[in-house]
């Protein structure tokens, strides 16, 4: 045999090594990060005062604008093919804005928050495989903090109610519901790679404006109202396996 085979030989083989050596496998820890966009698909109820709408004459509702922040993202792998992932992320900030008969280029308040989401992954591919798409389903729980409302809704419920120099406060309860994820790493190297994910999660909190006087005295509340954001998460960035 001919040591120019022989060297043939051998160079396939490490080829044909090279991709196993990329892949995902038990115990194998893998990290993420990149840019995290969520986008609402929002809606909410009519906003009212003891039944009645908040503003006479009014549907009053709000809407939520979307949001970019870093994303950061790790995996546990139990197999080859079983893995549970955990995404964080820098907290997101939203604006909450008019909807329904209130326009929506009205800002009313805003509110940060953060989203955990823990999920159960599935990876179909081969171990032996640069290219890993996975799916997802668990839990998410998004807390809420630094709810504000604004100068403008404390004129409009200060002059609607009669109450000079009122001044308002929101409540934003946590939430916890069903998401699912759809993913994809390609592994440049055995522990560098690109990502690409899309979440859907079910997030809805129940809400409450707090009206006060000049004095800074509670003068009245709204009825407890739903907000449903129930956002896309879209997330671009790296892949760091060790």
């Amino acid at each position: 045999m001919s040591r120019t085979f022989k060297l043939g030989v051998l160079a396939a083989a490490v080829m044909a090594a090279a991709p196993a050596a990329q892949a995902f496998e038990a115990g194998d820890f893998i990290l993420r990060a990149g840019v995290a966009h969520v986008a609402p698909d929002d809606s909410s109820d009519s906003i009212t005062v003891g039944g009645s709408p908040l503003l006479n004459g009014a549907d009053s509702q709000v809407t939520v604008d979307a949001n970019t922040q870093l994303g950061l993202r790790g995996t546990y792998m139990f197999t080859s093919n079983l893995g549970v992932g955990l995404l964080a992320a820098t907290p997101f900030k939203h604006d909450i804005n008019g909807g329904g008969d209130i326009p929506s280029d009205v800002k009313l308040g805003e509110t940060k928050h953060l989203p955990p989401t823990l999920t159960l992954q599935y990876f179909p591919m081969q171990s032996s495989s640069a290219l890993q798409p996975y799916v997802g389903v668990g839990v998410n729980y998004t807390t809420f903090f630094e709810e504000k409302t604004t100068g403008t809704l404390d004129s409009v419920v200060a002059a609607e109610y009669s109450i000079p120099g009122a001044s308002t406060s929101l409540e934003l309860d946590d939430s916890i519901g069903v998401a699912f994820e759809f993913g994809l790493d390609y592994m440049l190297s055995e522990n560098f790679g690109l990502n690409a994910a899309i979440w859907w999660a079910d997030i809805n909190t129940d809400a409450k404006v707090k009206v006060f006087d000049n004095a800074g005295n509670f003068a009245a509340e709204t009825d407890e109202f739903e907000v449903e954001i129930d956002p896309m998460v879209y997330m671009v960035g790296f892949t760091y396996k060790f």
